[in-house]
């Protein structure tokens, strides 16, 4: 009888399989990740609804919210997120979002498809009785008339589940509209924020910056990658490094290196830092690119260039050397052609585009600080990003 032999696959074929393993891991994981936040945020909208029609029917005062914030202290006090003033965020959270203009804000839209299914989300009919009478001073006390029946819970807009609870509370604080809370949950869900993140990202309005259709971006970056726009934020705010009124770009460069993580948190979390000071090679010399990023979605080298000035024309004839130099040397073949970012305090629209115009490199000029957008531009522009999500899924 033959021995049994036994195959053992090469390298690349095992990391194969192993990647294969790997998503198998990740996928059930973002499922059950998926499950438990839905099933959270039914809880709150259930609540929030409920004490929401208590309130307005006036049978609650703000002392009674608060007795029920010590009664399910008093019930489990190991429970947490069930205070005072959690209870009355659920009670926001529900009165935001079941509004007519939010849901026909959300209905307007072309959503994705992981808020259209819902993922994982929880039925009305699974809600769970709450009891119909209570025991107080040993008497049977009937709870109020407007008691949540199995038919009556409205139902939670799918869209909700695009994040967590706390990201909500942030989002229902901090924005003024239905169109940029829509845009921060589909934001967060889209870079996988926490709530310090998604926090900070309100607060530099990543909302206008991201959406605005004006960037100042070269005709070939637009031709080469037009899902850009949605992907490169024109407005850099980088408070965290305390720069004083009168610096130069050494002090910028060592203070983004020194603050890299809240640096890419700025710029997206797409981006991937490769080194600082990155020589190139033109001719006999050798040329040093200030920050150097991989971008995960669009799959390309990205050169920036720090200047602490405000932009001159000479800056893009500089960038386009930089940029032709890692698109011979350094990209690899599976890569798409580089891009280049030029950051500087603020820029003269005309200056640029006249620059730009003629500029064969796909490059782009952000500033430190710029206006916000109106606000009929930019829910056009939340229009398009729910496209770009969806063709991008």
């Amino acid at each position: 009888m033959a021995d049994n032999i036994t195959i053992v696959p090469n390298q690349a074929e095992l990391e194969r399989q192993f990647a294969f393993v790997n998503s198998m891991i990740e996928r059930y994981r973002s499922s059950a990740i998926a499950m438990v936040n839905t099933a959270a945020l039914q809880m709150n909208w259930e609540i929030g609804q409920y004490i929401s029609m208590q309130l307005k029917s006036a049978r609650w005062g703000a002392k009674v919210v608060s007795d029920l914030a010590d009664y399910l202290k008093r019930i489990n006090s190991k429970r947490r997120g069930f205070g005072k003033r959690n209870l009355y965020n659920m009670v926001k959270f529900y009165d935001t979002y079941s509004t007519e203009t939010f849901l026909k804000s959300v209905g307007d839209l072309k959503l994705p498809e992981f808020v259209q299914s819902g993922v994982a989300q929880l039925e009305s009919n699974s809600i769970v009785q709450i009891p119909s009478a209570q025991i107080q001073n040993d008497a049977i006390v009937q709870m109020a008339s407007a008691q949540l029946e199995r038919g009556s819970v409205q139902p939670l807009p799918s869209i909700l589940s695009a994040t967590t609870f706390s990201n909500h509370v942030e989002i229902i604080n901090r924005c003024r509209s239905d169109e940029e809370r829509i845009f921060y949950m589909l934001y967060a869900r889209h870079q996988g924020l926490k709530t310090e993140e998604l926090r900070r990202c309100i607060v530099n309005q990543t909302f206008s910056s991201l959406m605005d259709k004006d960037k100042m971006m070269s005709p070939k970056l637009l031709a080469q990658y037009p899902q850009s726009e949605f992907m490169l934020k024109d407005k850099a705010i980088v408070d965290f490094l305390n720069l004083p009124q009168e610096h130069n770009e050494h002090h910028l460069h060592k203070g983004l290196l020194e603050h890299m993580k809240a640096f890419i948190l700025e710029l997206g979390k797409d981006f991937l830092f490769i080194e600082s000071e990155f020589g190139v090679q033109v001719g006999g010399s050798t040329k040093r690119i200030d920050l150097l990023f991989f971008h995960r979605a669009l799959q390309c080298l990205v050169a920036i260039e720090l200047k602490a000035v405000d932009f001159q024309p000479e800056f893009v004839g500089k960038m386009d050397m930089y940029l032709e130099a890692l698109d011979r040397d350094v990209k690899r073949d599976n890569e798409n052609p580089s891009i280049g970012i030029i950051l500087c305090p603020s820029a003269d629209r005309s200056m640029v585009e006249y620059t730009l115009s003629r500029s064969l490199s796909p490059t782009m000029i952000a500033e430190y600080q710029r206006k916000l957008i109106p606000q009929q531009v930019m829910k056009k522009s939340l229009e398009e990003y729910c496209s770009f999500l969806q063709e991008n899924k």
